[in-house]
């Protein structure tokens, strides 16, 4: 992206936290955010080298083997194109372009890769100057990204970072990675447009929607078209509910520990004496009550936190005890609230105030003070700290309000949001008034509903692509292979995930057998995954007729065999066609999260959309999200 077109940094200015609810936004600078003329640039230069390759995409890995697509599509050889790409190296392909080029960055433009395609044929016929075009066209070159961390600098509060529930005890690596990532950025935008309510489009099973709930306080209400998901999401919040004692006896256990290696510091500790605070009873109702409540002071007592009263000390003696116990005051209340905030709205049980007999007037008044902050602060994350799981089929047309009874100023988000579910996302973002803003990390690209691909007769707001009006007005169409390309992981072919050779080979020879013995082409059941429960590919064969209900008894062994030794010695062209999938497939998912972006940046009332990189791609290779915030007036 040209220097000039760069958005500014954002500044940075004092500012007080807005209280959750207050539909005031705070002062300072928006995040950074790309200009709709450099977005809507940006995506026609990609279409433009996209119209050309995508037919290398819109077949599919069977169909190009079987139907002899090499030719027609690839000049070079497979062992050619192979060598091609393993000389520059996948790594190569997450270098900066003029890095892995070797040549300077200005040198390059749209008219460089011209001859990567032949005029005629439309073959490809440079694979070198292939490669290099689809990482100019990718994300890590083109500069259309936000860093997160801008984003995150942009809408920095004045709160700090909250301790509390470690992910990676409830979640394996990749949702742990994902959840800890998007939740801290969705709290800060719901802290930075001063809203309470977030609404999970395609919640699942509910872990982004507890951790926000648990860990940062805000309403959260997930909603799943899946009822079994639903119904998991409520047995996992249950039982991720029975851990904040577990989490509870830890915090005590660690502060006892630091109250008596600080007390074995002090010189002055033999001249002080302890007064337990002293706690109300609880109310004795129930024994649930007692068995899954604790007061603020119990929790506080048993942390190990006392008050300290001096004896005939010198006056700057009792100046540093003074000064040392309200550090300690202050330590123990963010590590009480740390705790608080881990627990289910319904563990918390705030009783009156304690009674405290104190020295002086002034730390009576300290302590009440203290006290009475940590139970509004506690009854504050009472109210707000709630998760509720529905169920419910989230279209286009959906009204929020019919759904959720209490809706009010809000923000959606979604993590890895199916097919259309993410465009649908942002169409509700953008007409509904009481959303604030969108935070949406799409998946399943190959899901998606395309306007131009089977030309439907269905409302233009129900397709999932294109959104935006300039692919609109070209008629612009991936088609489901090419989109099913979009999903394949640059990064982790990188890194040594090999790609599966192997069973696409298994399934492309399948195929010929199914259509050549038993003349069928198209079938609504699947193979599935046959290949990782097959000791040999007569093994597989056979599995494979029995799922699709075809009689195997029709074709002996040794006839299968004949079919994988004729085609084996072509299962380089298979790897060389995936490898050629792979290359391209930044590109594809550019294309179509760009069509996302130039939506947004096509509307009257945002403020400020960008995409934004959260994840690391080796983990979560869907990582880009879109995020958008509405005018300050919409407000």
């Amino acid at each position: 992206m040209p220097a000039a077109a760069r958005p500014a940094a954002p500044t940075s200015r004092a500012r007080s936290p807005a209280p959750r609810g207050a539909m005031s936004r705070p002062p300072g600078a928006v995040p950074p955010q790309l200009s709709p003329t450099v977005a809507a640039g940006t995506l026609r230069r990609v279409a433009r080298f996209l119209r050309r390759a995508l037919p290398l995409c819109r077949a599919h890995t069977v169909e190009f083997y079987t139907r002899g697509l090499w030719q027609r599509l690839v000049a070079p050889p497979p062992a050619a194109v192979l060598e091609a790409l393993r000389a520059r190296g996948p790594l190569a392909l997450q270098r900066p372009l003029a890095e892995a080029s070797g040549a300077p960055a200005a040198l390059w433009d749209d008219d460089t890769f011209s001859n990567v395609f032949c005029e005629n044929s439309g073959k490809l016929i440079n694979v070198h100057l292939f490669a290099l075009a689809a990482q100019y066209y990718s994300f890590s070159n083109l500069g259309v990204c936000t860093p997160l961390e801008d984003v995150l600098e942009a809408l920095r509060g004045d709160n700090q970072g909250t301790t509390g529930i470690k992910t990676d005890e409830f979640m394996n690596n990749k949702k742990s990675h994902e959840v800890q990532v998007m939740s801290e950025l969705v709290d800060k935008i719901a802290n930075y447009c001063g809203i309470k309510q977030v609404i999970d489009i395609g919640s699942g099973k509910g872990y982004l929607s507890s951790f926000l709930s648990m860990q940062y306080n805000l309403k959260v209400y997930g909603i799943d078209s899946s009822n079994t998901n639903t119904n998991g999401a409520h047995e996992r919040n249950r039982k991720l509910k029975k851990h904040w004692r577990a989490y509870q006896s830890r915090g005590r256990a660690n502060l006892k520990s630091q109250t008596l290696e600080k007390s074995n510091d002090r010189p002055v500790e033999s001249e002080i004496r302890c007064k337990a605070i002293i706690e109300k009873p609880l109310n004795n109702d129930s024994s649930l009550q007692s068995q899954d409540q604790v007061t603020i002071q119990d929790l506080i007592l048993s942390c190990g936190f006392t008050e300290v009263a001096t004896s005939e000390t010198s006056k700057q003696t009792q100046v540093d005890l003074v000064a040392q116990t309200q550090s300690d005051e202050s330590k123990l209340s963010e590590e009480v609230l740390a705790i608080l905030n881990v627990l289910p709205a319904d563990a918390v049980e705030v009783s009156s105030s304690s009674q405290c007999n104190c020295g002086e007037l002034c730390e009576e008044e300290k302590a009440q003070r203290k006290m009475a902050s940590l139970k509004a602060k506690a009854s504050k994350s009472s109210e707000s700290n709630l998760y509720f799981p529905l169920t419910s089929c989230i279209t286009a047309e959906t009204e929020l309000s019919d759904i959720i009874t209490d809706l009010e100023d809000c923000m959606i988000v979604g993590l890895h949001t199916c097919g259309d579910l993410a465009a649908n996302t942002l169409r509700i973002f953008t007409a509904k008034p009481e959303i604030k803003a969108v935070c949406s990390v799409g998946c399943c690209y190959h899901l998606l509903s395309e306007q131009f691909e089977n030309q439907e007769d269905r409302p233009e707001e129900a397709w999932g692509f294109p959104m935006c009006q300039y692919l609109k007005d070209k008629g612009w169409c991936c088609g489901r292979n090419a989109r099913m390309s979009a999903c394949l992981a640059l990064e982790r072919v990188a890194v040594g995930q090999m790609l599966p050779t192997e069973s696409l080979f298994y399934r492309a020879v399948l195929q010929v057998i199914i259509e050549e013995i038993y003349g069928v082409s198209k079938s609504d059941r699947h193979v599935g995954k046959t290949f990782s429960k097959s000791s040999s590919f007569i093994d597989y064969v056979r599995k494979s007729l029995k799922k699709l209900e075809l009689d195997d008894s029709k074709i002996p062994d040794s006839c299968i065999m004949d079919y994988y030794e004729k085609y084996k010695h072509r299962m380089n062209e298979l790897e060389a066609f995936n490898m050629l999938k792979v290359v391209l497939a930044p590109c594809i998912e550019v294309l179509i999260l760009l069509d996302r972006l130039c939506y947004l940046k096509e509307q009257d009332n945002i403020a400020w959309s960008g995409l934004v990189k959260l994840f690391d791609p080796v983990k979560s290779p869907r990582c880009y999200a879109v995020i958008a915030l509405k005018k300050q007036s919409c407000f």
